[in-house]
């Protein structure tokens, strides 16, 4: 049987930390011998925001290189920037055609980003969602990974897809998101009521794939904690909760196991623990990030596109050719 295709993507701004690759990069490199993957540096979507041109391409490389230092296997999977597709754009602006203006206002990720000035922000932020229905629709997928807060992204994409096959006859697969609990919402260190954020304004809020050891024990030591000094998985102790969470992702230790190991032993022996587990991952990771060149590796994400584009070019000519362009 063939394998299912999975896309997902990531974007090239701000400080990855260990919530982006425990919610979203570790699980695509478990999915790759799954799934047939399509993984993509979303560089048209970090535009929806101001961006330092300069920055911008620095970015895009360096997500490149954390997404093949992590395990993403170019011979397994495609993996590309999405710029180097166009018909992302193109097929965004024909599903323009069918979205409501009411569908993209429900989007609650554009009410958090925007706040209050929703008038002052740019169009780009605002049709964020068509540009990841485009994404996802352009390549036939059927399951699409993503965290909780863009359920409703994918609720779109499904929406659009049966409006665009109800008009136009059957053209679009039909996605279904997958969403695996743990992991998804790695919560800040110094806010465990909010998720860890690479916009955070406090280096405290979360551990950056590239922090060294020292910044790791000082952030960890740093990081709340509960009432009492019980190490005990519980959503009365909601901190805790999501350290020993991060700790059982990193360790691959079931929740029973660290609560056992840390009977009667208090939050320093875990927290000094907890440090080291994180250590164990980052050190050799960043060993391997380091031996990437940004030569190889954009031949890598070339390659991808490459590799991904007929699919695109195919499903945009179909697309077109329903609606009645001359082609």
């Amino acid at each position: 049987m063939a394998k299912k295709r999975i896309f997902s993507g990531i974007q090239p701004s701000g400080n990855l930390h260990i919530g982006n690759y425990l919610g979203a990069i570790k699980n695509w490199v478990t999915l790759q011998d799954e799934y047939e993957s399509i993984f993509c540096v979303v560089d048209l979507h970090a535009i929806t925001v101001p961006q330092n041109p300069e920055e911008l391409s620095r970015k895009t490389i360096e997500i490149a290189k954390i997404c093949l230092a992590a395990g993403i296997d170019p011979e397994k999977s495609a993996i590309f920037i999405q710029s180097h597709v166009p018909e992302h754009a193109e097929l965004t602006w024909i599903l323009n055609t069918i979205a409501k203006i009411s569908e993209l206002e429900r989007m609650t990720q554009f009410k958090d980003k925007a706040g209050k000035n929703w008038e002052g922000v740019g169009v780009g932020l605002f049709d964020y969602p068509a540009l990841m229905a485009a994404d996802i629709l352009l390549y036939d997928t059927q399951v699409v990974p993503v965290g909780e807060d863009q359920v409703q992204h994918i609720e779109l994409t499904r929406t659009l897809a049966k409006r665009f096959n109800s008009k136009f006859g059957e053209t679009f697969v039909i996605p279904e998101p997958y969403v695996r609990k743990e992991g998804m919402r790695i919560m800040g260190l110094d806010d465990p009521g909010k998720k860890m954020s690479k916009s955070a304004s406090s280096e405290y809020n979360y551990i950056s794939l590239t922090d060294d050891e020292n910044a790791v024990n000082r952030k960890i030591k740093k990081a709340v904690t509960d009432s009492g000094s019980e190490i005990i998985y519980s959503d009365s102790k909601p901190a805790l909760k999501n350290l020993i969470n991060i700790y059982s992702l990193f360790a691959n230790k079931s929740v029973k196991e660290i609560e056992k190991i840390y009977v009667n032993k208090g939050y320093a022996k875990f927290k000094n623990d907890l440090a080291k587990v994180i250590t164990g991952f980052l050190v050799p990771f960043q060993r391997k990030m380091a031996d990437l060149s940004d030569k190889v590796v954009l031949g890598i994400l070339k390659k991808g596109a490459e590799k991904v584009r007929p699919l695109a070019q195919k499903k945009l000519q179909e697309v077109k050719k329903k609606m009645g362009f001359v082609l």
